[in-house]
């Protein structure tokens, strides 16, 4: 298909944010995670649009979205805009559909700040400890340092990192895509500021409330996920009631590029009900 555009804006509390939506009926707000952006769902956005009102978005700090020094981009941040764009959507209890750090994003959105869900699909969530790949740490420890590579080392040390997320790896225009943010002086700057304001306090802050959640929820996963072991998924869907879960055979943490048709295929029908 071709790319969904995030050709509107809206002026959040963290900086410009650039979204879009496609299709019409009942909407459907996804959430990408980290390093990407709204572009990862651009083949199940497609696939949805037929019955659903479709709303995707780049976090601040991510993909066409704003990305400036001293910029507030950690999970606390991105939960309060989310919270900020649905209030000017006008969407009062939408389905969300969340991958990654955008499972965070999604979860503190519900659970702090007030945020309705008529359902919610968890995609390889980042939802609970312990959290972050031994790369993840030693850059957010080190951030300064990275942040001077010659462009060429940084680009080069992005892309093994994204494509990592893949199990049968990407196309390369499609690792072109993810990459492209993080490059420039300003895209590499935001590519560590994102890394060193990233805090396991944030999951943490929230990870005792999940036994509360009351709203149906999927937990789907990529049984070969090389960034979040599979059993730390299953572990989560045990503090979740009444969760449904649908491990995918094939992929990797990029479910939704990995592998679209088995996810859209989980989404369908729980979307409807």
């Amino acid at each position: 298909m071709g790319d969904q555009a995030t050709t509107e804006t809206y002026a959040s509390s963290a900086g410009t944010v650039r979204w879009g939506a496609v299709g019409a009926g009942d909407p459907v707000v996804l959430l990408h995670g980290t390093p990407f952006s709204s572009y990862v769902w651009r083949d199940v956005a497609a696939a949805l649009a037929p019955r659903h009102r479709v709303y995707f978005w780049d976090m601040p700090g991510y993909g066409t979205s704003e990305m400036r020094a001293g910029q507030d981009v950690s999970l606390a941040a991105q939960g309060r805009v989310f919270t900020e764009l649905l209030a000017h959507w006008g969407l009062e209890s939408p389905s969300v559909v969340a991958h990654d750090f955008g499972g965070a994003v999604a979860l503190r959105a519900h659970l702090l700040h007030g945020a309705s869900y008529a359902r919610l699909a968890l995609v390889s969530p980042v939802a609970m400890a312990p959290w972050g790949s031994p790369f993840f740490r030693l850059v957010g420890e080190h951030a300064e340092v990275f942040e001077r590579l010659p462009p060429a080392l940084h680009r080069a040390l992005v892309a093994e990192y994204v494509r990592s997320a893949s199990a049968p790896g990407l196309l390369p225009p499609v690792l072109d895509r993810l990459v492209e943010p993080w490059t420039g002086a300003e895209g590499q700057a935001a590519f560590y500021r994102q890394i060193q304001q990233a805090d396991q306090a944030y999951t943490d802050e929230v990870q005792d409330l999940y036994p509360g959640i009351d709203l149906p929820v999927l937990l789907a996963w990529g049984e070969q996920d090389a960034w979040i072991p599979p059993e730390r998924t299953r572990a989560l869907a045990a503090l979740i009631p009444g969760l449904a879960t649908h491990p995918i055979e094939g992929a990797g943490h990029l479910v939704q590029l990995d592998a679209p048709a088995q996810l859209t295929a989980a989404l369908v029908p729980f979307l409807q009900g």
